[in-house]
């Protein structure tokens, strides 16, 4: 099976979550591990396979869907091979090609409002956990500042027009070496391309389920954005 990778986001102890889009049959699909999630040197940038834009052969990939992460297929290291980085005009026209224009067109009817501002789905729930969006005007990209030793916190305002919210970003071009520590100059860059309207398509996601604090512990499927796509720029790879 092979993918061009779409979403590469960073997750909590290091370590990063990949997706791409199947080059047969257009759909999402995220390599897992049978032992974890995925190590940071497996990023092209540590001679690993995995970059924005990179077409990735990933062996005889195994289905393990567990709704809402039906995209989830097992890999063996040994059998996944790097590619080479596709064109931009053909990232872009394939991106265009799978993106929708509202939530509920990817992800389905049980995505809800949680709380004020976030989207989610109720654990085990929802017809998919991937997707790509048009957004239906410029989303809105900043960062919260540091709390204490907490690094502050990207968000991204955004709307498809029935649907409001500001969710989590976790693409990880947007973040420092160590993955944690958000990039200003990064963020500055990307705000300053929406506010001038360049096209964007935006990868989206709902995370593995987790509970918002303790002091609200209830465990939820929340919508975060994955990465930033821009016409003007489709692969931006992470370097």
């Amino acid at each position: 099976m092979r993918i061009v990778v779409t979403h590469l986001t960073r997750v909590r102890g290091g370590y990063i979550c990949v997706a791409g889009l199947d080059l047969e049959t257009r759909r999402h699909v995220r390599p897992v591990l049978a032992g974890g999630p995925l190590p940071f040197d497996l990023l092209a940038r540590y001679g690993g396979p995995f970059d924005v834009g990179r077409i990735v052969d990933l062996g005889p990939a195994r289905p393990a869907p567990r709704p809402p992460h039906v995209e989830d297929h097992l890999v063996a290291l040994a059998q996944v091979k790097p590619g080479d980085a596709i064109r931009g005009s053909v990232f872009w026209d394939l991106l265009q090609r799978v993106a929708k224009r509202t939530l509920r067109d990817l992800f389905g009817e049980h995505l809800k409002p949680i709380g004020r501002n976030a989207q989610g789905t109720e654990v085990g729930k929802g017809r998919a956990s991937l997707g790509c969006l048009v957004p239906a005007a410029p989303p809105r990209l900043w960062c919260t500042e540091p709390c204490g030793s907490q690094p502050g916190r990207i968000r991204i305002a955004l709307g498809d027009g029935q649907v409001r919210a500001i969710v989590g970003v976790t693409d990880l071009r947007l973040y420092r070496h160590d993955h944690m520590t958000p990039d200003p100059l990064g963020i500055r860059r990307a705000a300053d391309r929406l506010a001038k309207a360049d096209p964007v398509i935006l990868g989206v996601g709902l995370t593995r389920p987790f509970a918002a604090s303790r002091h609200a512990p209830r465990e939820y499927h929340w919508l975060q954005v994955t990465n930033l796509h821009f016409a003007g720029e489709p692969v931006w790879e992470l370097g």
